[in-house]
């Protein structure tokens, strides 16, 4: 594995500035009990509510992410050392709203920000998926375990500029580098 910083990671590092750069709490390794659902929803466009009122407190909603696990059976839930309680998420439990791109073909690094302040490279590990729906495009990428973050609109229309057409096992599709990787959007004929 190559340890040179990404720097499409780096930049947007920076831009957070003073926020703190601790992992996430190691919530794969917790197992407690399930203790039911509590009402907490993740709207699609990323607001967090208690209750059918919306969380006003960005620090609370970031510990509250940091604590998020998808099980097995798709559920989301928060899940600490010693409780476990699922919650509803309407599309994805996070939102991709800021986008840093450095080179370009297959040497392209692409970065995200979350609107919990996740930074995530786009990479094997990290794939951006493409889902072609009654609403457009809808490309999300995986942050970390089974969690994905829906990438915004605007940043959609600036992965589609970095498109271009690529044969693969003799289709050919259009799709974009990144972290080394080509992540497919859609067959190049379906794409015209």
């Amino acid at each position: 594995m190559d340890d040179t910083p990404d720097p499409a990671l780096a930049r947007l590092s920076a831009a957070l500035g003073d926020l703190p750069t601790r992992g996430p709490p190691p919530v794969e390794r917790w197992n407690p009990e399930h203790c039911g659902a509590i009402d907490i929803r993740i709207a699609a466009d990323g607001t967090w509510f208690h209750n059918g009122t919306p969380i006003r407190r960005p620090k609370l909603v970031r510990l509250f992410a940091s604590i998020l696990r998808r099980e097995p059976d798709g559920a989301t839930v928060l899940v600490t050392p010693v409780e476990k309680v699922r919650i509803q998420v309407d599309d994805t439990p996070f939102l991709a709203v800021e986008m840093a791109v450095e080179g370009a073909g297959e040497g392209r690094r692409i970065a995200f920000r979350t609107n919990v302040d996740d930074l995530v490279a786009a990479d094997a590990e990290h794939p951006l998926r493409f889902q072609d729906g009654p609403d457009g495009l809808k490309p999300e990428i995986r942050v970390r375990g089974g969690l994905t973050a829906r990438v915004s609109r605007a940043l959609t229309y600036d992965l589609v500029d970095l498109a271009e057409t690529r044969r693969i096992e003799g289709e050919d599709w259009f799709g974009l580098w990144a972290g080394g990787v080509f992540h497919r959007i859609a067959p190049a004929e379906a794409a015209r």
